[in-house]
Order: C-alpha cells, then structure tokens, then sequence
C-alpha cells in the first residue's frame, strides 16, 4: 500500500522525485515500526501511533521531524480510507508536537558587505557575485536561484519572476549592485554555456560545465567564500534570505511588505525576523537608560555589550551605499 501511496503522489498529485522520496523514508520507518510490533502499517491503530510518537521522542528527534513524519502518515492514512481500504483514521485528535521557534542566523550589514566583495573578477568570480548579489536582493530561496531562467529577468524594470514553494510565482526585485552583477556574468555566462543543453539554454546560473548549477553547487560555493570572509563561521545560502529580511525590518520596512517579498503564505512566518530587532533594542535599552546594566555608579558609560554588535547601528550599510543603490535593501 505504501508502493501504491507513492506511486499515486509521483503521478497524480504531481510531487517532485525529492519530496516523494522524504515521504517513503518516513512511512517505510514507520512500516518498520509496525513490523516489530506485529502489525501492517495500513492497520495500525491509535495506540501504534503513539507508542511511534513514544518512540521518536525517546530518540531525542526534533520536533519538527516528529511533525513531518505525522503530516506523511497523515496522509498516507487519508489515501487508505478514499481507497475503502480502512474506515477510521488512527491520527484523528491527535496534535502535532509544539517546536521551538529559533531565532534565523543573519549577517550584520559589514559582514554582507565584507562578503559581497570576496569574488573576484575571473568565470567563476564573476558567477560567484551573481549568485550572492541575488541571494542578498531578492531574498530568494536557493531553489528559486536556481530555477531563475532568462526569460524571467526584466533588467529594465529590475524584477525577477521566480516559482517558490507550491510553484507560487511571484516578483523580486533587483538592486543596482545585482543588476550591475547580472550585466557582468552574461558574456563569460555565453563563453562557458553548453549549447546542446536545452536546459542550459534557459538558466540564468551555470555551473562549471556550462549547465544549469544545482542546489548543492550553490551550497559549495557560500560555504567556501564564508570560511575566509566570515573568520570560520559557516552559513549556507539561506543566511541571505534570513539577512535580506532583517535588514529590511531593521531599516524600517513594513512587516506585511516584506511577507510579499519572501513569498509567505503566512504573517506569522515572516514575524520571527521582528525578534532580532527587538533583541538589538533590548541591548541598547540596557546600554543606555540609566539605571540599565551598563550605567556605572559614577554615571559614566560602560562599553556597549557584545550583544549589541551583532548587527550595524545607523545608516552606514556600506555595500548599499557605496554602490549608489536606490533601493531600501538589505538582504537564510
């Protein structure tokens, strides 16, 4: 049954080789499961479920897995009952498990700018620019990133049209620098490009043999330029969407606005970027009202906490301003 489930969301409902494989893994570990207590997973009751949940819990598994693999059974048991294979579904009532919101990793306005300037004036220097200029001016995922074909890019109205999470279009927008970025990639983009690729042909972003780039190469390529700009720290290329949403709410951009530029379905998605503002806010309330932690008896001034330097104070974000861009940027 579980063979036929994924034959049915491979073929009707459409679901990518990716996703379709992330719900095999999870309801063949629950068929597994079912095997040692002596059952099939197709008639499994709501006491399996929860010894299940039991089980994971004591795996010390996140939350948030925990939930997916509930959402896979969830609706692998739906198919069952439309099928007249069962009656009842086991997961009726039962509640996903509540997961920690953690606060996104992002990069201070000098970081991005130390960052941005790392690339260097060669193929791949020239593509690597590209990559992180766009990332930073769109906020897009790196699924859309690579999805980018040139027909979707109007440089003239400085928009790109990218295909997000449910193969949602929407509009993001370009930045003087990532246009600038775009108009210096296209002749080593023609010089390097894989002709008798159709693929190739279309996409805006090439890898090293002139084709479509992937995910992973883009993976690759944050990773080795964080190493050396960032001191050790590693990020990934969703650090950008994370920076391009902070920076926007700590310039003053509207939270609602900036929902439209990352495409959430939900507000309250975009909301967990308000929290890095107000922890830059805390730390200046207690640096600076009097009776905060870093008033001194004498009245004097300590010096300003070391949480207070995680993001760039005032107006200086010296890649937007040294590039003359018109745009409030900023930049997972």
């Amino acid at each position: 049954m579980i063979s036929r489930y994924l034959g049915y969301l491979e073929s009707v409902r459409g679901l990518s080789p990716r996703t379709v494989r992330s719900y095999e893994n999870d309801l063949r570990r629950f068929e597994r499961f079912a095997e040692r207590r002596g059952e099939k997973a197709e008639s499994a009751d709501r006491l399996a479920i929860r010894a299940f949940v039991a089980e994971m819990s004591r795996e010390n598994l996140a939350a948030a897995s925990i939930n997916r693999m509930m959402s896979s059974l969830r609706g692998f048991f739906r198919y069952l009952i439309r099928n007249g294979i069962r009656t009842a579904d086991p997961l009726t009532g039962t509640r996903s498990m509540k997961k920690p919101r953690a606060l996104p990793g992002y990069l201070s306005e000098s970081e991005m700018t130390n960052l941005l300037g790392q690339p260097g004036d060669d193929y791949y220097g020239a593509r690597d620019r590209l990559i992180f200029e766009l990332l930073y001016s769109t906020g897009c995922r790196v699924s859309e990133l690579v999805g980018i074909d040139l027909p979707d890019m109007s440089l003239e109205n400085r928009t790109i049209k990218v295909r997000g999470k449910g193969n949602k279009e929407r509009l993001v927008f370009l930045n003087a620098a990532a246009v600038e970025a775009v108009k210096t990639w296209i002749p080593y983009r023609e010089n390097h490009l894989d002709h008798e690729d159709d693929d190739a042909v279309k996409a805006l972003v090439l890898n090293g043999h002139g084709r479509r780039i992937g995910a992973r190469g883009v993976f690759y390529v944050v990773d080795r330029y964080s190493h050396d700009a960032l001191a050790g720290r590693q990020i990934g290329p969703h650090t950008f969407r994370h920076s391009f949403a902070t920076h926007l709410l700590n310039r003053g951009a509207d939270l609602r606005a900036v929902q439209e530029m990352l495409g959430h379905s939900n507000l309250s998605t975009t909301q967990i970027y308000t929290h890095t503002g107000i922890e830059r806010l805390a730390a200046i309330y207690q640096r600076c009202h009097p009776h905060g932690s870093g008033a001194r008896p004498d009245g004097g001034q300590k010096s300003a906490p070391a949480t207070d330097r995680r993001s760039d104070a005032g107006p200086q974000i010296g890649h937007v301003d040294s590039r003359q861009t018109t745009d409030k940027r900023s930049s997972r």
